[in-house]
Order: C-alpha cells, then sequence, then structure tokens
C-alpha cells in the first residue's frame, strides 16, 4: 500500500501544510494510507486528519518512518547533514545551482532516497502542476509595500509576521500607506501574467498603486530595462533559469533613480541566474528589507517563505491544486511522479 506520510514543518514561521483533512480522506478513500505528524504550528489543526482517518505520529519523526512511505513536506529539511534514505515531496531548492542544493543532493545520493521536488512537479507540457505563486506574490507586494511606507517614515522596515486572513492584512497596510501622507507609489511588475504577478498586481491595485505589468514580451530583447528604475517600486515575480535576463544590475545602484524599494519575490539570491544581482542573501521576517544603497535609498525585500504569511489560504488553495497528483502517487513510474524523478536523477548524477 502507498504511504504518505506529512511531516511537520521545522522551519521558523512556517505554519503551511500541503495536504487538508479533506484531501486526505480522499487519499485514503483512494487506497493510500496517510499519517500526519503532529505539529505545534501548523495552521490547520490536527483534530480535522484524525477525524478524516489519518494515522497521527509524533512531531519530527518522520525519519523513523518506514522505508517505502513517502514523506511530504513544504520547506526545506534540517541541515545537519543525515543520509536521506526516504522519498521526499518538499521544495528542495537544489537544481538552478544553488551552493545549499548540493549539500542536500549529496545527502539523498548518500542515502539513496530520491526528492520529487515540488517545484518540477509538471505536467506533461512542462507547466506546474502546483503552486504557491498567487500568495506569494500578493504577500511579497504587501512586504514590499511595507517597505516603501517605512522609507517614507525614514526608518527601515520592521518585522512581519502571520495574518488571519488577507483582509486583516490589507486593512493593516492600507492604514499603514495612508499614514505616510505621500501619494502613493508607482511599481512595475515582471512576470504579471503568471500567478505571482497576478497576485502581486492585485494587492497592489487593492492599495491604489498604479502597476505597470511587464511579462515575457516586454523583455524579450534581454535589456538593459531603464524604464524599472523609473518606477518607485519593482517586483521581480519571475522564475529565472537560465537566459533569464539581469533587471537590476549592480550599476543601478549607483545610477540615477526613482526605485527605491525591490521585491524579489522569486528570492533566489545564490542562484547562477539572479536576475536582480544587487543584494546577496534572502531577508527575514524579524527583517525584511536589505539596505543595499543609501543616496537614494533602495531596500531589497526577499522573504523565501512569503505565503506563510496567509497560511491558511494558501494551504488551501495550493493544496487543491496538488490533489490529483497526489491521488496518482500509486503509480511513480508515470506522470508528474516520473518527470519529476528523471529531473533529480539528471542532477544527482552531476553529484
Amino acid at each position: 500500500m502507498t504511504h504518505l506520510w506529512v511531516r511537520a514543518e521545522q522551519r521558523p514561521n512556517e505554519e503551511r501544510v500541503g495536504l487538508t483533512p479533506e484531501g486526505a480522506a480522499q487519499l485514503i478513500a483512494a487506497g493510500i494510507r496517510v499519517t500526519v505528524e503532529e505539529s505545534h504550528v501548523r495552521a490547520i489543526p490536527i483534530d480535522g486528519y484524525s477525524a478524516a482517518g489519518c494515522e497521527i505520529a509524533p512531531e519530527n519523526s518522520w525519519p523513523e518512518a518506514p522505508l517505502d512511505a513517502v514523506i511530504f513536506g513544504l520547506k526545506e529539511l534540517p541541515e545537519d547533514g543525515t543520509p536521506l534514505p526516504h522519498r521526499h515531496i518538499m521544495f528542495g531548492h537544489a537544481f538552478k545551482g544553488q551552493h545549499s542544493g548540493r549539500k542536500l543532493l549529496e545527502r539523498f545520493k548518500v542515502g539513496g532516497g530520491t526528492l520529487y521536488d515540488l517545484e518540477y512537479l509538471v505536467d506533461e507540457n512542462g507547466r506546474r502542476v502546483a503552486a504557491f505563486g498567487y500568495w506569494a506574490g500578493y504577500a511579497g507586494a504587501a512586504v514590499t509595500l511595507k517597505t516603501w511606507a517605512a522609507q517614507q517614515r525614514g526608518e527601515i522596515c520592521g518585522p512581519v509576521g502571520v495574518y488571519p486572513g488577507k483582509d486583516a492584512l490589507n486593512a493593516e497596510l492600507l492604514a499603514e500607506l495612508n499614514a505616510t501622507g505621500a501619494p502613493r507609489p508607482r511599481a512595475i511588475v515582471i512576470g504579471a501574467l503568471g500567478r505571482v504577478g497576478t497576485g502581486a498586481s492585485d494587492l497592489c491595485e487593492a492599495m491604489g498603486v498604479d502597476v505597470t505589468k511587464w511579462d515575457m514580451a516586454e523583455t524579450a530583447d534581454g535589456g538593459p530595462f531603464p524604464e524599472i528604475l523609473e518606477n518607485d517600486i519593482f517586483l521581480n515575480c519571475i522564475f529565472a533559469r537560465p537566459g533569464t535576463p539581469v533587471f537590476v544590475p549592480r550599476e543601478a545602484l549607483n545610477a540615477p533613480r526613482k526605485l527605491t524599494a525591490i521585491g524579489d519575490v522569486a528570492c533566489d539570491p545564490d542562484s547562477d541566474y539572479n536576475p536582480v544581482p544587487v543584494y546577496d542573501r534572502a531577508t527575514t521576517w524579524e527583517e525584511p528589507a536589505l539596505r543595499v544603497a543609501t543616496d537614494p535609498v533602495l531596500d531589497v525585500m526577499a522573504i523565501d517563505n512569503l505565503p506563510s504569511m496567509l497560511p491558511v489560504e494558501s494551504s488551501e488553495d495550493y493544496a487543491a491544486q496538488l490533489l490529483p497528483s497526489l491521488l496518482t502517487l500509486t503509480d511513480l513510474t508515470s506522470g508528474v511522479w516520473a518527470r519529476a524523478e528523471d529531473t533529480f536523477k539528471s542532477h544527482i548524477e552531476r553529484i
């Protein structure tokens, strides 16, 4: 029997989950055994999973799970160097030249396990079957506007946290923007036709921010893109890959510009393909903005688990997208799982 083991997240500020109790009930009805770990932070309570028929395991007990179990989580595992013998479903951040990704792949190679990277679960046309993109864009735009508002106060953006829903986030942000007394900033979104860009644009429009929406057609010539520097805010919402143009080069730090806040929602600072190479590390919930220039100021927001700010909405949305693929876990030799395994094997061979 196929056994899916939903682990607790161990990353700080991570309350999301990729499977709801309703989805778990469907998996069980389809003949899949489901174990869900207890969690002191998960936004969806454990009671619902128990009522759905899931087996309940202690928090962070997945290393002792049966070797035939498929371990399912969202964010990265603790970087303790231990071999990984299980099959894992998660965001590995290991296939785009990330330096920490090589260490993860080495752990899989030593342990003999397999990574089904959620970012690389794709249909026959190469399109991702599930993504947190919309809520990443929505929350990322919100924190970037908070960054801009802090600049109007002569400050740098303070800590951010979890919201019970988007209405609470919107109300707080609207009051913060109004309190600046300044006209709304102008923003440019690159990747505006995708899920991430749509979320970012929706948040901006909800706040009364004028948005210029660019996508592949507007960036096809490869740059440079001086128009970006003519906006107050730039929101990068594209999936970086080989050939992705540089949108804000390092020279922009000393160039004439209106741009004072960048929201790098894609957040791949240690990737070889980073299109915003003016910063070198992700930012955090405690320190959301990294100041990279002072005259005039330029702050970069690059939090890499943005949907966690809205954990219930983002979990329910993502879980609904992913469930049809989880229902096919009984056959790992075809479809999305076979494609994901091929991607993993192509990278593990280079280790």
